[in-house]
């Protein structure tokens, strides 16, 4: 396992990292696994050499933090990985038990530590940006976690370029913390972010670990329409329907499957080749809820695609708008 520099800072991570929204408790999500389910793919994470894992507060609503660090307690030890969660999302019907407010953060920090069973978090991430928060409140109580020493690093998620840019330009002006990592949608089938994010994290030197490497399973195939698939993901993921299955996104898919099948080896495989190859990905987060899903992403990074191949990937690639800044 390749491990590289997150953004601009001397922190390693894996070139994968492990997303862990697929463990908790299907009482939050039919899909989702229960602790027992879920502790045999952090072991197969880590002895893969996997060090970088990714939840949020929000997951399960809390049990996929409380999930992720019991296993990486035993597994692993705590200065061998990166753990990485976020805050934004509704944890209540309370108002201020959510948003960016220094309130909720403040109270959001310390229960993820609870949960996670941990002193401090590697990368505390903002899971979206607050239109009813100032950016001078969020920034300035981040860089008060970070320098109470409860988290290390600071992140992002996505959001439209222009509100990051300036959310670090008044990070630079106050001398705060700056974000070290944006964690935008990317893939086969939801490009936009090629417009300018990525080109703003490569010139900035941000990292970026994105999320749906695999479009939620699409890429992956067995999604003939909405409600239908053959995993329970497939048939209950209300979300998929409003990012995916535009008559284009199938084209895609059956460039996919050509290629796959003339490679020998899982779509997912050269769909996860494709975002690894564009150099401004840090590290893909990939969920895992079988046992290949795990051995078949790793294969994806000695998987090198010729320029054909990529020029037939995404040739049926038809514009979207932005979809789930909010």
């Amino acid at each position: 396992m390749e491990h590289v520099r997150l953004g601009n800072t001397g922190l390693k991570v894996s070139r994968l990292c492990l997303g862990c929204m697929t463990y908790g408790s299907p009482k939050w999500r039919p899909w989702v696994l229960d602790e027992d389910a879920s502790m045999p793919f952090f072991k197969a994470a880590i002895e893969a050499g996997i060090n970088f894992f990714d939840t949020a507060d929000v997951y399960s609503l809390g049990e996929s933090e409380r999930v992720t660090g019991k296993a990486l307690k035993e597994y692993a030890k705590r200065h061998e990985v990166v753990i990485a969660t976020k805050v934004f999302s509704p944890m209540g019907g309370d108002p201020n038990n959510r948003g960016l407010s220094r309130k909720h953060i403040f109270d959001a920090i310390d229960r993820s530590l609870h949960r996670l069973g941990v002193d401090y978090i590697d990368l505390y991430q903002i899971h979206r940006f607050d239109p009813d928060t100032p950016i001078e409140e969020t920034l300035e109580a981040l860089n008060d976690v970070v320098r109470a020493g409860k988290a290390r690093y600071i992140g992002a998620s996505s959001m439209y370029a222009w509100q990051f840019m300036k959310m670090l330009a008044v990070s630079r002006a106050n001398n705060w913390t700056p974000f070290v990592s944006m964690q935008p949608q990317y893939n086969l089938v939801y490009r936009e972010e090629e417009r300018e994010m990525l080109p703003l994290c490569l010139d900035q030197g941000i990292g970026v670990i994105p999320w749906s490497p695999l479009a939620r399973g699409f890429l992956a195939g067995g999604r003939a329409a909405p409600g239908e698939g053959n995993t329970e993901r497939a048939r209950t993921d209300e979300f998929a329907p409003r990012l995916y299955y535009r008559s284009s996104d199938y084209q895609v898919v059956d460039a996919l499957e050509t290629i796959a099948r003339a490679r020998g080896v899982p779509n997912m495989q050269v769909a996860l080749a494709w975002v690894l190859r564009n150099p401004a990905i840090t590290a893909p987060i990939i969920g895992t809820s079988k046992s290949h899903h795990l051995s078949d992403a790793v294969a994806a990074l000695s998987l090198k695609l010729t320029d054909e191949e990529v020029k037939a990937l995404e040739a049926p690639y038809q514009p979207k708008p932005v979809l789930d800044h909010l």
